[in-house]
Parts: structure tokens; sequence; C-alpha cells
């Protein structure tokens, strides 16, 4: 084996420092355009440069302990839907955000998806390579954001293979590795991690298990993280996201993060506009999700994917020709009425 199980507190993240100074943009309340609106959710936009380019992008806040709202996810089986048939599907639900990164060609998802407790769609771990490493697999942990039955936040790298009932969970990233053999559950289980604890002068090490049971509600994967400790801390490195320079194009983006208050953050920016809207590096998206007080923070699907629905009307435009790109999962905020 090319990975010992025994992995040490080497597991760490790499915090990526962003180049440049972005200023912290001004965000104008447009409730108005998307009524009527819980009072517990509010839509924001801006349409300040981001680092000399022309940027448009909004965020929508909702409070995770409002009992109005039920924060959700829908998949489609063997096929895509646009964020508006999934807005039609789910009977007019207040927000539609697209979320997993997918399959073309077979539409599958390659991220975790859960709803109402239930593991619906799994990570792509084991990925054959090609070339002079042909009998050899790429293992990856991506991440996902996952909130609890008591409505609590959480991002965290995965474990969430066919055949389980709940996905096993790091809250540190794991370096991807690569071997010639399909990683399972069991060898996860193995993942731990020893910590040096010093007491009265005396020092010992302490070993516990890096992967536990991850017991949410709702969650969404995607990657890479963004945001960790309210701080810039992109790690694409260890979930093998984008190769080379790639995290500092521009593009349009979905992300979504939570603050010590207990607010979800969903966050797009508009992209691919020349002179209109340019979009944002993952450095931009992540700065722009610490300004907006996240803890934690986690990349969506991006690019042509890119959508949000309120009440059923866009906020940004997306950027694939034909409009509305579709998709295999959402996620989705629903209003119980009164």
């Amino acid at each position: 084996m090319l990975l010992i199980k025994k992995i040490i507190a080497g597991v760490v993240l790499f915090f990526s420092i962003t180049p440049f100074c972005l200023a912290q943009l001004r965000w104008v309340n447009v409730d108005s355009l998307y009524a009527p609106l819980p009072a517990s959710v509010h839509v924001y936009r801006t349409m300040d440069s981001i680092a000399g380019k022309p940027n448009i992008a909004f965020y929508v806040i909702a409070d995770l302990n409002d009992r109005k709202l039920n924060f959700t996810t829908d998949t489609s089986y063997k096929r895509r839907l646009t964020p508006k048939q999934f807005f039609d599907k789910n009977k007019n639900p207040l927000l539609v955000v697209n979320g997993t990164f997918f399959e073309f060609e077979t539409n599958r998802n390659v991220n975790a998806v859960v709803r109402k407790g239930k593991l619906l769609s799994y990570n792509l771990h084991s990925v054959p390579l090609k070339g002079k490493d042909t009998f050899l697999f790429q293992h990856s942990f991506r991440s996902a954001i996952g909130i609890t039955k008591k409505r609590s936040a959480d991002v965290a790298w995965l474990f969430a293979d066919t055949g389980m009932n709940v996905p096993l969970a790091s809250q540190k990233p794991i370096k991807y590795f690569k071997d010639s053999f399909r990683i399972d559950q069991e060898f996860v289980k193995g993942f731990e991690e020893t910590n040096t604890v010093i007491d009265n002068g005396s020092t010992s090490s302490q070993t516990k298990k890096l992967f536990t049971p991850w017991r949410m509600q709702t969650a969404i994967g995607g990657g890479p993280v963004l945001v960790q400790n309210k701080q810039v801390a992109i790690a694409n490195n260890q979930e093998a996201m984008f190769t080379g320079k790639a995290i500092d194009d521009r593009h349009p983006r979905t992300a979504m993060g939570y603050t010590e208050d207990g607010k979800l953050i969903i966050l797009v920016v508009q992209g691919r506009f020349t002179g209109v809207a340019e979009g944002a590096s993952l450095n931009h998206l992540a700065k722009m999700l610490t300004d907006l007080g996240c803890i934690e923070a986690l990349n969506l699907d991006g690019g042509g994917s890119s959508c949000l629905l309120v009440n059923g009307k866009e906020t940004i435009t997306p950027s694939d020709k034909s409009g509305q790109r579709p998709v295999p999962a959402v996620f989705l905020i629903k209003s119980k009425k009164k």
C-alpha cells in the first residue's frame, strides 16, 4: 500500500492567502425584487467590481433556526432538470440553487446528497488513472455542507459510498492519494491521527479516529472548501479539484457557508459576460464569504451550472447560451405557509 493508514498530525489544512488586497464589497438589499419573503430571509446584490473587473453577485441569508423554513435537497434519476424544473417539481419553493458536480455523459452526481437523513447520491472516491498510471486509482475525499435535525450546520470532508446509509466525515482535509485498489468504508474507518498532549510537564500521545458518522438531515456536496475557522482556507490541493492555476480563473460561481449566529449564506457570482460580469476566482469567492461572516464555506458547481432562483425568479443570469443548465441535484429552502 502506498498509504499508511495511521495518519498523524501531518493531515492539516494548507491556508491559501490571496495574493492581492480585495476591497470589501457593498451589498444592497433587494428583497422587494423577490417578494414575498419571510422575515428571516433576505436577498442582497452587489455590482461593485472585483479586483478591477466588472461584477454582479447575489447572496441570500436565511435563519437556520426559523422553524417555518425547511432546508432540503432534491435529485433527479438518470436525467437532469433545470432549476426552474426543480422549482415546478417542488411546488414553488422559496429558493432553488444548483449544487453538486456531475458527469455530462451519465447525468450522475459525483458528490454526496442527503435528504431527510438519507444518503441519495455518493462521492466518486476511486478514479482510474491513465497513461503511466494505468493500474492505479486516485482517491479523494471531497467536501459537503450539512444541516442537522437541530439545525446546526457543518462543513466536512466525506467518505460516502454506495451501500452506506450515513456518510463518514473528517473535520480535517485528507490529501488525495494513489493506490492500486478501490477503497471502502472499512479501510477509511482505520484512518487515525495522533496528537501530542502536554499535561503538567509530561508528554503523551493521543490517537483518535479521523472519520466518524456524519448524521445530517440535509446535505449537499461540492468542493473545495473555501473557508475554515473564519479564515480563507482553500483545500483544492487536498480534494484534487482544479489543476494548475485554475483556482485563479474567473468563472460564474456558486457557494454556501454559515455564520456563527446560525445564518445560512447562499452566494452566486455571475460570469463570462465580458465587460458586464466577468466572474470570480476561488480566492475572490473565499474572501467574499469571510467578509459576510462565514465560519465555514465551500464551493459548489459553477460555470454554466450556476443559478439561484428566489420565488422562481433568477438572480444572476446563467452563462450558458441556452439559459439555465440542467443539473442532477439542487439545494432548496421551502417556506411553510401560515
